[in-house]
């Protein structure tokens, strides 16, 4: 009853964000009087935050039109190259009309883009994407909201993420391609590279691994620690809800979203209430540009994803409690998760200071995994003053971290 509850909640709290959105927008009208006045200015703020806080946030879209390359602006289109149930496979075309452009563009290294399937959409990674974009061609991987999947479609399990990663290495070319990984995404992709060494398939050239729970037990986190608090069980009867009538996957089982968000906000109310405020401040003195950033940033924060139920509970389970990636113990379908097989690929792990998400160290452990990959063909960077998103968007991943990313890329392509 709990995901209709909300459901619920929110059709009654959708006239009244409209509402406050129509009032602030009133109250900032030039051609009413009454809003030159300071009293006017701090209504309009305090209406708009209303309006932010009770609105229902969407999945927003990538919108890369162009990215600056050899000194010219080139176009890039989105294309979907591979549509499945619970994912699609996207390509950031580029395109241009200059000679010399075309033929770097044609030389540049091809990078899959693992993004999580953990309670946002891949569109948090628009940043990543972009940059990337500047010398490489790019995919990514875009998960599927599972309250929008129908339930004829079947089940989701962890062991089909790792299917999904392993069809599109092979729908790109796995001797071609540089696969990063970000967040939870790093488990179900080393484990499905390692199967494909396993099984004498090729493997891809890189792999680079982003702020990752590969080894969970190392510096645990709050999200750590409540997954080994709590037995499985509870998280089978306390977070497990039925997909209403209302959307296309009703009937199904997942870990919705909105209770997801609900843990995000409660890692950092204070953070969070901090940012609010200073929005506000932002709109009253005038300050478009935080303002904007801060819109930018909550419209992506905002907007999560159910997870099926069956997916969610084998991760909680396999990654954050029986650590069997780790172990050595995780069996997929019959077959071992082997990663000292993989020797063909170049490893790069990344990980923040600061990460209050991913401690210290899990990523790394895939060092000790990988043992087939010779010491050369290795690197990690440790991110100074860097917490989890400040690994894979905002200027330390722009200044710091993606130029020792591409140059990885290069050495080992």
């Amino acid at each position: 009853m709990l995901y209709q509850f909300h459901e619920f909640q929110r059709t009654l709290l959708n006239p009244l964000a409209a509402w406050a959105h129509a009032t602030a927008k009133s109250l900032t009208n030039p051609l009413v009087p009454f809003t030159s006045t300071p009293a006017a200015t701090r209504l309009a703020a305090s209406y708009e935050l209303l309006y932010r806080l009770g609105k229902h946030y969407e999945k927003t879209s990538f919108d890369i039109q162009s990215v600056r390359i050899n000194g010219r602006d080139v176009h890039v289109a989105e294309q979907t190259e591979l549509q499945k149930p619970f994912c699609n496979l996207l390509r950031f075309k580029r395109f241009t009309d200059d000679i010399e452009t075309v033929h770097l563009l044609k030389r540049s290294p091809t990078v899959l883009v693992c993004a999580p399937l953990s309670g946002h959409h891949a569109t948090l990674l628009r940043e990543t994407v972009r940059t990337l974009l500047q010398d490489h061609k790019v995919y990514i991987t875009d998960w599927a909201d599972a309250r929008m999947v129908p339930p004829e479609e079947g089940a989701f399990h962890l062991a089909d993420y790792i299917s999904y990663i392993q069809e599109f290495i092979r729908r790109i070319g796995a001797e071609n391609v540089h696969v990063v990984a970000v967040c939870q995404s790093t488990v179900p992709v080393l484990a499905a590279i390692s199967m494909m060494a396993s099984a004498g398939e090729p493997t891809p050239r890189t792999m680079t691994m982003m702020g990752g729970p590969i080894d969970a037990r190392k510096s645990p986190t709050a999200v750590n620690s409540l997954a080994m608090e709590q037995p499985f069980e509870w998280f089978e009867k306390n977070v497990i809800h039925t997909v209403p009538a209302s959307f296309p996957g009703h009937g199904r089982r997942v870990y919705p979203g909105f209770l997801q968000h609900a843990g995000f906000v409660a890692m950092n109310p204070d953070r969070h209430a901090k940012s609010h405020y200073d929005y506000y401040a932002s709109l009253v003195s005038g300050d478009a540009e935080d303002a904007e950033a801060h819109v930018r940033f909550y419209d992506e924060y905002n907007a999560v994803l159910d997870m099926a139920a069956e997916y969610y509970l084998e991760t909680i389970r396999d990654v954050f409690q029986e650590f069997r990636l780790a172990t050595g113990t995780w069996v997929i379908r019959g077959e071992p998760v082997r990663p000292q097989d993989i020797k063909g690929a170049a490893l790069l792990t990344i990980e923040g200071e600061l990460d209050d998400i991913c401690g210290l160290g899990q990523t790394a452990a895939a060092h000790d995994l990988c043992t087939g990959i010779p010491e050369t063909r290795k690197s990690h960077i440790e991110a100074e003053k860097c917490g989890h998103y400040g690994i894979f968007s905002g200027r330390r991943w722009r200044e710091t971290i993606y130029p020792q990313v591409r140059d990885f890329i290069r050495t080992h392509g």
